[in-house]
């Protein structure tokens, strides 16, 4: 078998020229993407499409070669498989029904296997079309994320009506988190079992809860995560993302139990150093670089190359690339990297 490069580094090897992938990697910012999203009617459409996700998940493995692939899908297929109502409003991002604290018990896990197999086939789909040497990466929301969004009914700017929802409903907020966790779980055993190497947990908003909260929300479920997947997959390679968790990245893998860090762009580069001899970090260039172009983004990449490429290390962005990236500053930024 071809050699899968972010898998090494994920088991702990240093790799040179490191790997790279980028979060959103598929998306607006490619003109075969807006394409086929046109083609394929609403997002959630796309998403459930085996044919168009594999396609928009293949492009910028066509157009760039990068050494990761990641499953074309959302974190909400997770609520919308829970029949809350999920809708993309466009101008507006994602909505469905806000959920009160005594709908919970009534939640229904049991329609999620069915409901996502249209995911899971592309998965298998994709294992069999990226090249032999791409890693394939799967990835749910982490449960605190996923929650705010069915708390709001809406994202909002700092999460204030989930924090709300828990400080005032802690019981009923515990076991959303729980179901949450399991539901995740199963799910990305499932695509690990279809093809994925490895898989991310993205917890976009980490970063607005306090200490107490932090280990109640954004630890102590993807920990569930993490010990369910592997008490059915002992070898599962686990990134967590936990956006925002600036030093309590510190202690984040060895509560959780993942392998590898993903940092956002606020995380000082020394402090990524010393998260790094613990084993895998992936990221953290500030994705306005990538926009900026030139010396704003030669510089970023060299301080990151520069701190962390002696050890296991993956590049990534500090968070998802925007439609607004010109796609000439992507080809810079591989060649950079690469040369």
């Amino acid at each position: 078998m071809a050699e899968r490069k972010l898998v090494k580094v994920l088991e702990g090897e240093t790799v040179g020229p490191p790997p790279i992938w980028l979060m959103r990697q598929a998306g607006r910012y490619l003109p075969e993407y807006r394409e086929t999203r046109a083609q394929a009617g609403g997002f959630l459409d796309l998403c459930y499409n085996p044919d168009f996700a594999t396609e928009v998940t293949l492009q910028p493995i066509r157009r760039f070669g990068f050494d990761a692939s990641i499953l074309f899908s959302d974190i909400l297929v997770i609520p919308d498989a829970l029949q809350r109502g999920v809708k993309f409003v466009k101008g507006e991002g994602p909505m469905m029904n806000p959920i009160r604290p005594d709908e919970i018990d009534r939640l229904d896990p049991s329609l999620a296997e069915t409901h996502l197999a249209p995911v899971i086939a592309t998965v298998a789909r994709l294992r069999e079309e990226l090249p032999e040497e791409t890693t394939l990466i799967g990835f749910c929301g982490a449960p605190w994320t996923v929650a705010t969004y069915m708390i709001a009914g809406h994202g909002t700017p700092d999460q204030a009506p989930a924090r709300m929802f828990g400080y005032h409903n802690p019981e009923a907020m515990a076991q959303l988190l729980t179901l949450l966790a399991e539901m995740s779980a199963d799910y990305l055993i499932r695509q690990l079992r279809a093809g994925a190497d490895c898989v991310q947990i993205f917890d976009s908003w980490a970063g607005v809860l306090d200490e107490q909260s932090f280990a109640d929300y954004a630890v102590a479920p993807v920990k569930l995560i993490v010990d369910r997947v592997r008490a059915a997959i002992p070898d599962a390679k686990i990134i967590g993302f936990a956006k925002g968790a600036g030093y309590r990245l510190k202690t984040y893998r060895q509560e959780t139990g993942v392998d590898a860090l993903g940092m956002d762009w606020q995380v000082p580069l020394a402090f990524a150093k010393e998260l790094q001899a613990d084993g895998a970090v992936q990221g953290n260039l500030d994705p306005l670089r990538l926009i900026a172009g030139g010396r704003a983004l030669d510089e970023g990449v060299d301080l990151i190359l520069e701190a962390l490429s002696d050890g296991p290390f993956i590049f990534n962005l500090g968070h998802g690339i925007t439609p607004d990236a010109p796609i000439e500053h992507v080809e810079r930024l591989l060649k950079r990297i690469r040369g």
